[in-house]
């Protein structure tokens, strides 16, 4: 059978990893290839003694990462090569990126080192296709998937909205500052904001949130703690290549609301709410509607959402000449 190597950088908790921990156990991706996920340093991802059919990097592209890209081409010049891009897209360039040429010149150079690169959802792939990152031939797009076994089995929330969640990362990404301010001036005294997760911003959420009581801060919870939580769910992010939390919560029977950036406009299909602006006014006139006139919400078949996955693996994969 077809071994696959998962090259990773980073291992802390997150959705690069809990991905990781779908492709290495579920039954359906065994049945394609065996998986081993090996952590290798970001800037140093060569690594000889690798016996692998293919080698799948998740890792960060950046400039000084890229002399470990040409090393690991260079030890495995037979082998398959594919890099599936979790970092950048057109959101992440426009609020961080001041030297855009020299961005897309690093990613040009890093996507060409691969047989194949996995944009993670369409509308990242139709940025990496309009900024000539990559070409045609060579991208693809395939969804992540997690664990949703758990979240599918959740009871469904109730007719009132009452319990507002926000799951993810406390960074400038996901938009929780203004999404803050935006709950701050709901009228609604027994409406509150769940905010489940940990990080960098967080002394200054929770500065920002004063003296609302209803504004509670829950650190790091696993999802289907945090969604048994949330009668509905929300992310105003800045720029988002695909957002797990928004396959879990639809997969959980959640109303979900979304910012609409990159990969999120691509959950509209299954049943997410897009709010069209990102300002506090609009924002908070969607929370108002949402605990006022609260949306049904279709559950995602979690098998559907596996199989987006499974499928496109399958694919890419039947695409490629196993190394001899």
């Amino acid at each position: 059978m077809l071994k696959i190597v998962h090259l990773i950088d980073d291992q802390n908790p997150g959705g690069v990893t809990r991905y990781l921990d779908f492709i290495a156990s579920h039954p359906g991706m065994a049945a394609i290839a065996r998986h081993e996920i090996l952590p290798v340093p970001r800037t140093r991802a060569a690594r000889s003694g690798i016996k692998a059919d293919v080698i799948v990097s998740h890792l960060t592209l950046s400039w000084r990462g890229l002399p470990g890209l040409f090393g690991l081409r260079a030890l495995y010049p037979g082998t398959p090569l594919i890099h599936v891009e979790h970092s950048y897209c057109e959101g992440f360039a426009a609020i961080n990126v001041t030297r855009r040429r020299r961005f897309r010149a690093m990613l040009r150079t890093g996507y060409a080192l691969f047989d194949k690169v996995v944009a993670v959802s369409a509308p990242q792939a139709a940025w990496m296709t309009r900024s000539n990152l990559v070409p045609a031939d060579r991208l693809t797009v395939i969804p992540p998937c997690v664990a949703l076994a758990p979240l599918a089995e959740l009871v469904a929330p109730g007719a009132q909205v009452r319990r507002i969640g926000a799951i993810g990362r406390l960074d400038t990404q996901k938009g929780f500052d203004l999404l803050i301010q935006a709950f701050r001036a709901l009228p609604f005294r027994d409406v509150t904001l769940e905010i489940f997760g940990d990080g960098p911003e967080r002394a200054a959420l929770q500065a920002l949130a004063g003296s609302d009581r209803r504004i509670r801060f829950h650190g790091h919870t696993p999802p289907e703690t945090a969604l048994a939580c949330s009668d509905a769910v929300v992310m105003p992010s800045r720029w988002e290549p695909f957002g797990l939390v928004a396959t879990e919560a639809l997969a959980g029977g959640r109303p979900l609301l979304v910012s609409g950036a990159d990969g999120l406009a691509g959950h509209e299909a299954d049943g997410a709410r897009r709010v069209p602006e990102f300002t506090e006014p609009r924002w908070t006139r969607a929370l108002s509607n949402l605990v006022t006139r609260p949306p049904q919400a279709p559950r995602l078949d979690r098998e559907t959402a596996e199989t987006r996955t499974i499928g496109g693996w399958r694919q890419l994969l039947d695409g490629l000449a196993p190394a001899a």
